[in-house]
């Protein structure tokens, strides 16, 4: 499987809890902060849920 990097781009205050929740189990806490994961299905999923806070691009 593949790596993908998660940059994020703005901020979780103005947002509902669940995503917030989520922006911390991908290990993201303020804006600018990157982190390297696995491309899988679990993953995808967390970063669909916070497509409008967060930028993705894929490490090779």
């Amino acid at each position: 499987m593949g790596r993908i990097k998660v940059t994020q781009l703005r901020s979780k205050v103005a947002n509902i809890p669940s995503q917030r929740e989520t922006l911390r189990t991908l290990g993201l806490k303020r804006i600018g902060d990157v982190v390297v994961k696995e491309d899988r299905p679990e993953i995808r999923g967390m970063i669909y849920a916070v497509r409008h806070l967060v930028k993705v691009e894929e490490v090779k």
